[in-house]
């Protein structure tokens, strides 16, 4: 067997991805499609499979060290189940790493998509050499994952770094997890969108260049995201004491933007032994989680 290539799979309620990965995290080959959401798990296995097929054939997979698959929570990792997944219909108490198992011949292991990621930017992303990391992915919602004392944090039934969904405003805005008040509800990419739509409209690429042309209007949504960020941030550094937090999803691509309110934030909030952490953006983009998946395995 040759442990120096793997395949990462990421799951995603809207695109499905996998790639080729060797033991220094380059991305071999690549390929993605849109999720099948709504079909079913026999219909996105179909998919994994067919993806696969494209970038490691039958005849090349039994030199691989193996699969780790990148899937958003609730996960049961002990078991390798899917427990109620919100944005994938049916996959409620599905055993989905036997399922890609029995698809593809190969060993599986099966993460919390946003640990993975946590994984793959440790490893070889803006984290790496460090001890200490939070990861954070700003997009429809909000994920994450911990490394703590240069180990991935897990928890019972691996299901740590949910942080989009501690509380931030009691009985606040509704969130989709059904609480109120959760930081997702209100620094997420969709919360921040609908703070767009209901003020000067757009999205929150239109208003990132606004803001990088000084529009003012703009500048203040942009601001108003930032806080919302920073809030929930200051309470990682009490939480976890990381080396540095790093930022991912399609919201770090105005990071620039938002660094200046997110520091600020900080300031006023975090105990003074936490102000200094820095606060970066993800060196891997998009491909954290199929990285960090593939890392998994080796």
């Amino acid at each position: 067997m040759n442990t120096t290539r793997a395949i990462g799979i990421d799951i995603g309620g809207s695109r499905l991805r996998a790639a080729l990965i060797d033991a220094s995290g380059t991305i071999l080959a690549r390929c993605e499609t849109t999720t099948l959401a709504q079909a079913g798990p026999e219909a996105v296995i179909a998919q994994v499979f067919d993806l696969v097929d494209q970038i490691a054939p039958k005849a090349e997979r039994t030199a691989l060290a193996g699969v780790g698959v990148a899937c958003p929570g609730p996960l049961d990792t002990d078991t390798g189940r899917a427990m109620g997944i919100p944005t994938l219909a049916g996959w409620n108490d599905i055993p989905i790493a036997r399922m890609i198992e029995a698809a593809l011949g190969l060993p599986v292991r099966l993460e919390n998509d946003g640990i993975a990621a946590a994984i793959g930017e440790w490893k070889f992303g803006a984290g790496r050499g460090l001890q200490h990391l939070a990861y954070i992915t700003v997009s429809t919602g909000i994920g994450g994952g911990v490394v703590l004392d240069g180990k991935p944090l897990h928890g019972r039934m691996g299901m740590a770094g949910h942080v989009g969904h501690m509380t931030i405003v009691p009985d606040g805005t509704a969130c989709p997890c059904g609480n109120r008040g959760c930081w997702e509800a209100y620094a997420s990419g969709t919360a921040f969108g609908q703070r767009i739509a209901q003020s000067v409209g757009g999205n929150p690429k239109s208003i990132f260049a606004a803001a990088r042309t000084g529009d003012a209007a703009a500048l203040k949504l942009v601001a108003e995201e930032a806080d919302w960020l920073g809030i929930g941030i200051a309470n990682l550094l009490h939480l976890y004491s990381p080396d540095c937090v790093v930022i991912g999803g399609g919201i770090s691509n105005g990071f620039d933007l938002l660094q200046p309110g997110i520091d600020a934030r900080i300031q006023r909030n975090a105990m003074t032994a936490f102000r200094k952490v820095p606060i970066v953006v993800a060196g891997l983009g998009e491909n954290a989680g199929l990285i960090g998946a593939a890392a998994m395995v080796f």
